[in-house]
């Protein structure tokens, strides 16, 4: 079975740097054409099921891959992404350059990032990133030929690093997604293998 992990298309937060997180912020008219561009080259690509996040910005983009198909598209709030806290709405570049704050790790190093009390750690949001795996994604190996998550930069991260079992330093690995793209994973006879994490079948006017 092939798992196609997406990020949401752009929106204005993305433009301006902003920490999105839990707030449920749309996609701006540029992430809808990414996205309409994306399942327009997806059209002839069986996929049998599509799992969302429920923030409206995965929801449309969800939508719109989607397009005329009957393909059912579901919600699961473990997908949701990362919870920044009182952060949320700040610009990224700036709390990355603030000394004081842990927050500068969140990128570079993220072992030693920790997040504010009213924040998420990677640590769990690893953990329930496996939880969907295990729970939704997995059991469905005999099913489909193709599913797809559609989600966001940090918890498609997380869902990679419960499939390459890597510890919090690397959760990184393979670089944040652009909007839009497909990480490509096959999962068979219970174990993954890593086919495409940069994949993007759109092509770019702006």
């Amino acid at each position: 079975m092939e798992i196609y992990i997406v990020r949401h298309g752009e929106t204005d937060w993305n433009k301006l740097k902003r920490l999105q997180g839990s707030v449920d912020i749309e996609l701006n008219e540029y992430g809808r054409e990414l996205a309409r561009k994306t399942g327009e080259a997806l059209t002839d690509t069986p996929i049998g099921i599509i799992y969302s996040s429920p923030l409206k910005r995965a929801y449309e983009t969800a939508e719109l891959i989607r397009n005329n198909r009957d393909i059912e598209i579901i919600t699961d709030n473990r997908i949701r992404e990362i919870s920044f806290g009182h952060f949320e709405g700040m610009n990224f570049s700036e709390l990355i350059r603030d000394e004081s704050l842990t927050f500068k790790h969140f990128f570079k190093k993220p072992e030693a990032y920790v997040p504010a009390d009213d924040a998420e750690s990677f640590e769990h949001l690893i953990e329930r990133a496996g939880d969907f795996m295990q729970e939704v994604i997995e059991p469905l190996e005999d099913t489909y030929e193709r599913v797809m998550i559609v989600a966001h930069g940090a918890i498609n991260k997380g869902i990679m690093s419960y499939i390459k079992k890597h510890p919090t330093g690397e959760f990184w690995s393979g670089g944040l997604q652009t909007n839009c793209n497909i990480i490509v994973v096959d999962y068979t006879d219970g174990k993954y293998t890593i086919i495409d994490e940069t994949r993007i079948v759109y092509t770019e006017d702006k």
